[in-house]
């Protein structure tokens, strides 16, 4: 039998767990199962070569081994880790991971509120779901804002709160009602938006990989998000506790990567999935699986519809031309959180690529759905014959579809805009570095096409533009590598444009690396715009704010540092990568700390206000 290699994909890096909690067993040195021989005979295949997809063994040794042991025991590694003991896996965990200065209970609350508020839905301003609203703008009005453009250069650390064990935040947080609900691993918190002293905080029984939302079906407010297990899940927003937990796919590599959107009384769930990083491993048969769209009742999970974007699983089976076996159609994930159109009664999602041959019609595509029955009602497909899996970047490995590229997914949200005289627009962001505007009441009909950045597996666009309903603002990726690690010299790059035309208005620079390393200037997190000011983040750990007006920067902070926190737990931020700012009451909040492709690690909430 041949020996399973273990790759610790990509999308699986976000896990906090307490690792006195795990078993330890400690072994002699010429022990067959030590750290080295289990590394040696399971991992090295993949994690000691080069590749953006798959972190290298140095960028493991960045990550806690509470983290690792965590993916191997409960995470997306679970199945492929299953022959492995106890034992193996908590000594390949030691080997890698690197340990923390201090033991600390992740369900400890170090700085309780002493006095309690209600999170009942007041009309005080909020930010509840990943684009603001079901339209996805990514914009916050000046009234919920609380900063002009005059406020923005007083900005002011007004406190920080760091996750246990973490090297990357990722789940874009909530605020509502003066409570700021947000986590990373397997830890979920509510925490005061003045003060960020903690309400309450859950252990997850799967670690956190959608960013979250909130809604209120039958007067009570729950927070929902989904896991890298496949499972969407319902605490209650005053006190944490549990509510429902419903498995939307049982696929082994299925993952929840957008973050669902609430809608009268229903929860509206994508599904991705990490099988693109699964068919490295020798032996393996690539691929399997394919994305889909949900509905579910919010007040209890139950599933009302379930919509593939391929319509049957996959039954071809071929050779690629390397030899390989293959099975097909797959694929074609969503990535992103999706857009609701009430006038229409309709969904849009944006779609990824293809993983194995043959290709479809639905891939790197944008669909549009039947809120009620989840037909699809029309699809506009960007890009064709785009089948990709992490095989094709890696030269020793025969899973890579004959086409190889070039992984020009959808991975932000759509855009569903109103413009002048009632007419609308869908505007897409595609990983090509393409922006498209459609028409939605002519079934997708193409606008106007923009190309801004020069894309790739990391380029373009990857999480999200913003629009004030005067521009829309688009931040560059285009994240590159040299055999060393990132290069530090390529991407990001912010752009504003005419929502007729698609013409470029103007252009800001990224901001340099400098001497830090590892170190990207790519923009992918997405964007956040308020009236005046545009917020994005970037690789190299810094947060702007740049003037909508003309993109001149207004407030530069860098986040890559350590900072005391009012948990007490010893924290500092890194990359700032998917989530965006949150702006809310005169706050910014922002997420700093990612290493998924060998970035800078971090595990810190930062909150921010003019004094």
């Amino acid at each position: 039998m041949p020996k399973t290699v273990f790759c610790i994909a990509s999308a699986v890096c976000f896990i906090a767990v307490s690792i006195a909690a795990q078993s330890q067993t400690k072994f002699g040195a010429d022990h067959p199962n030590t750290g080295d021989a289990v590394y040696a005979g399971h991992c090295a295949t993949c994690h000691d070569h080069e590749g953006p997809r798959i972190p290298s063994r140095s960028v493991l040794q960045q990550r806690t081994s509470a983290y690792i042991l965590q993916v191997l025991n409960t995470g997306i590694m679970k199945q492929q880790a299953a022959e492995l003991s106890p034992q193996e896996r908590s000594a390949v965990a030691l080997l890698l991971g690197r340990k923390t200065a201090e033991s600390i209970d992740p369900l400890k609350i170090t700085n309780p509120c002493t006095v309690r508020t209600s999170i009942a839905g007041s009309q005080t301003p909020s930010w509840t779901s990943w684009g603001g609203g079901l339209e996805n703008l990514r914009f916050q009005s000046a009234r919920a804002a609380g900063l002009t453009p005059e406020m923005v250069s007083r900005l002011r650390l007004k406190w920080a709160f760091g996750v246990p064990d973490l090297t990357a935040m990722r789940a874009q947080p909530v605020v509502d009602s003066g409570h700021v609900v947000f986590g990373g691993g397997t830890m979920l918190y509510s925490v005061d938006a003045a003060t960020g002293c903690t309400y309450w905080s859950t252990e997850l029984p799967s670690d956190l990989r959608s960013g979250l939302s909130i809604g209120a079906p039958a007067a009570r407010r729950l927070v929902f998000f989904g896991d890298s297990s496949a499972n969407v899940h319902a605490v209650d927003a005053a006190t944490g506790a549990p509510v429902w937990l419903k498995h939307v796919d049982n696929h082994p590599s299925a993952v929840i990567t957008g973050t669902p959107q609430y809608f009268n009384g229903r929860l509206f769930v994508t599904v991705s999935s990490v099988e693109e990083g699964t068919a490295t491993a020798p032996g393996y048969v690539c691929c399997t699986f394919r994305g889909s769209i949900l509905a579910l009742n919010a007040s209890s999970g139950n599933i009302l519809w379930q919509t593939y974007t391929i319509d049957d699983p996959a039954s071809v089976s071929r050779s690629n031309k390397r030899g390989s076996p293959s099975l097909g159609p797959s694929g074609a994930g969503v990535w992103s959180a999706p857009t609701l159109d009430r006038k229409r009664n309709m969904l849009y999602v944006g779609t990824g690529d293809n993983y194995s041959d043959p290709a479809t019609d639905r891939s790197d595509a944008v669909l549009a759905l039947s809120l009620d029955s989840g037909k699809i009602v029309w699809s506009h497909q960007f890009l064709a014959g785009d089948t990709f899996n992490v095989a094709c970047v890696r030269a020793e490995s025969n899973n890579c579809p004959d086409t190889g590229g070039p992984d020009f997914d959808f991975g932000a949200s759509p855009i569903l805009l109103s413009r002048r005289g009632g007419r609308r627009v869908l505007l897409l962001a595609q990983k090509s570095g393409a922006v498209y505007a459609i028409d939605p009441d002519s079934n997708g009909k193409l606008l106007w096409k923009a190309q801004l950045g020069t894309g790739g597996v990391l380029g373009g666009i990857e999480w999200g533009p913003a629009t004030d309903s005067k521009r829309l603002y688009v931040a560059i990726s285009d994240e590159s590598f040299l055999r060393t690690g990132l290069d530090p010299s390529k991407g990001g790059g912010l752009f504003a444009l005419s929502l007729d035309t698609g013409r470029q208005i103007w252009s800001a620079p990224p901001s340099p690396c400098d001497a830090r390393k590892p170190c990207s200037p790519a923009q992918t997190a997405a964007i956040t715009a308020i009236p005046g000011v545009i917020f994005s983040g970037s690789l190299n750990g810094h947060i702007r704010a740049y003037s909508a007006l003309n993109g001149v920067v207004l407030w530069d902070f860098d986040t890559g540092r350590d900072f005391q926190t009012v948990n007490d737990v010893q924290a500092h931020g890194g990359s700032i990568s998917v989530a965006g700012p949150v702006v809310v009451d005169g706050t910014v909040y922002v997420l700093s700390g990612y290493d998924t492709f060998g970035e800078a690690p971090g595990n810190v909430l930062l909150a921010f206000g003019a004094n």
